[in-house]
């Protein structure tokens, strides 16, 4: 288990569930989010049957705080690029809310 630190937020990474760079908001600022999945912990016993057991947050960072977490996640000793020569015009995803 690792955490990283930007300004005042500190994210463990066992629950980076995805990570999105080069993003741009309304303004045109450089964005880059960070969806987290956190465990939901029941409050009964009886409540350990739902189907949906994590909360999903996406997380948007700009400025230097996008830097770093694009620097972050594009480090070899972080991430390893499985199709480096990949075109990023043929990458699709779809939006949650």
């Amino acid at each position: 288990m690792a955490f990283i630190k930007i300004q005042n937020v500190v994210i463990n990474t066992s629950y980076v569930a995805a990570v999105k760079l080069d993003n741009q908001n309304g303004c045109g600022e450089k964005t880059v989010s960070v969806l987290l999945a956190a465990p939901k912990f029941p409050l009964f016993q009886c409540e350990t049957t739902s189907q949906n057991l994590y909360h999903y947050e996406w997380m948007e960072f700009t400025g230097q705080a996008a830097d770093a977490l694009q620097d972050y996640f594009t480090s070899f000793n972080n991430v390893i690029d499985l199709l480096p020569q990949y075109q990023e015009s043929g990458v699709r995803s779809q939006e949650s809310e």
